[in-house]
């Protein structure tokens, strides 16, 4: 069976593929395009596996709310070109949405979804092989509102996820302006003060534990009177909750409120009683160990006979 050019354009906008494989892939299938299709997804399997093993630190983060339900999620790419692709940004936003109905606990589970036609794992796999690079899901986080309220989100340039759940005893109240800015409010600043405890009766111990041999060693090191170091490290461990605790900390437009402060003002305000049940936050690519490229040795590497 034949083919014409409109047959390969056809097969490159559906695969994604350069047309050199799509002309290999007709031509090996009698101009059959699903087998093609088939030919080709064989093969870019086969090329996303290889790129399993490289460093995916780039990326963008992506978030939603729907109703009662908040999203925020994370997918990696290798570069930050590849983090402008409109293919790219699409699925991340995909991706996100998917989620909000989506009864995956993990990214394990998650991958094994059917999003379409297709599974996640196949949609990224196909991906990496369209965009040339590793894409990956790495993490999620994904809230529920358990009372009357709103559960608020905020991406800073897709590189910082922020989603954080607020409820109110009076239903009404909800829908004053005052609530909605003091949201906004509270995500713009856990995007921006970045903390790691809700209060500081949840601080972890094993937390309290590090920071404290750190204090320890410092003070040890400034020479300071033993029987005085137990003391001292009980100051500032309790100063620490005002530094690492959402509630404790100094709110970024105005240091003179602490965020339990604040929002204390504005259920007085709107004449309800607020509290803030939670927070999650993303940061693209912490943790992972990027690769650091030497230009010198690269180029040593290739004039090396």
């Amino acid at each position: 069976m034949s083919f014409t050019a409109k047959d390969v354009k056809e097969l490159r906008e559906k695969t994604g593929a350069g047309m050199m494989d799509c002309k290999k892939a007709l031509s090996e299938n009698n101009g059959d395009l699903e087998a093609a299709i088939d030919f080709l997804r064989a093969k870019g399997l086969a090329a996303a596996a290889k790129k399993a093993t490289r460093i995916a630190a780039e990326g963008m983060i992506g978030s939603v709310v729907e109703g009662n339900v908040g999203v925020i999620v994370e997918v990696n790419c290798e570069t930050d070109f590849v983090a402008k692709n409109d293919d790219f940004k699409k699925f991340v936003t995909d991706i996100a949405n998917f989620l909000i109905t989506s009864n995956a606990a993990d990214i394990e589970a998650l991958k094994t979804e059917k999003m379409g036609a297709k599974t996640v794992a196949e949609t990224i796999q196909e991906l990496t092989l369209k965009i040339g690079e590793k894409i990956d899901i790495r993490r999620f986080e994904k809230r529920t509102l358990s009372n009357d309220g709103k559960i608020g989100s905020y991406v800073h340039g897709g590189k910082i996820g922020v989603l954080v759940e607020l409820s109110a005893e009076n239903t009404e109240a909800t829908k004053k302006p005052e609530f909605q800015e003091l949201v906004n409010d509270i995500c713009l600043h856990t995007a921006a003060a970045a903390p790691k405890f809700l209060s500081a009766g949840d601080i972890d111990e094993n937390f309290k534990k590090r920071e404290a041999e750190v204090y320890e060693a410092q003070l040890k090191e400034q020479g300071k009177d033993e029987k005085m170091i137990p003391n001292i490290i009980k100051g500032k461990l309790n100063k620490l909750a005002s530094e690492v605790c959402l509630l404790e900390q100094k709110f970024v437009k105005d240091p003179d409120l602490s965020i339990s402060k604040l929002i204390e003002n504005v259920s007085k305000t709107i004449g309800t009683t607020i509290t803030l049940k939670g927070f999650n936050k993303l940061d693209l690519g912490e943790g992972i160990e990027k690769k650091e490229d030497n230009l010198a040795d690269e180029v040593a590497k290739l004039t090396q006979g």
